[in-house]
């Protein structure tokens, strides 16, 4: 399992990209897709995801819809036309940077 601090500048990223292909996800559903499509080693807590919730929907980037689930309700989050913009964007973004960060890490050849 990665740190938190690894995660917390990923997860931005991670949600929108989700949401752009599932369409439309509740926040557990969103953790546990992380944890299965990462096989376990990005695990988001609650106290990280939320937040990071509601500051999208406060940009305007995603939107919520409730739905009841018998007694309880359940808050859907999907991207809104400007979180689609956004998307792309981030990713792209999230991918320049991992190639950054490549070439950073990677073993530096012997001079000579």
């Amino acid at each position: 399992m990665y740190s938190k601090d690894l995660i917390k500048g990923t997860l931005q990223p991670i949600i929108l990209k989700l949401l752009a292909e599932k369409k439309r996800m509740y926040g557990y559903e969103i953790t546990q897709t992380v944890k299965e499509l990462t096989k376990g080693k990005i695990e988001l807590t609650e106290g990280a995801l939320y937040p990071m919730l509601h500051k999208l929907e406060a940009d305007g980037i995603l939107r919520t819809e409730k739905e009841f689930i018998g007694k309880r309700v359940r808050k859907y989050y999907t991207l809104t036309k400007t979180g689609h913009a956004v998307v792309t964007d981030k990713v792209n973004e999230f991918t320049d940077f991992l190639a950054t960060m490549s070439l950073l890490l990677k073993p530096s050849k012997a001079t000579t």
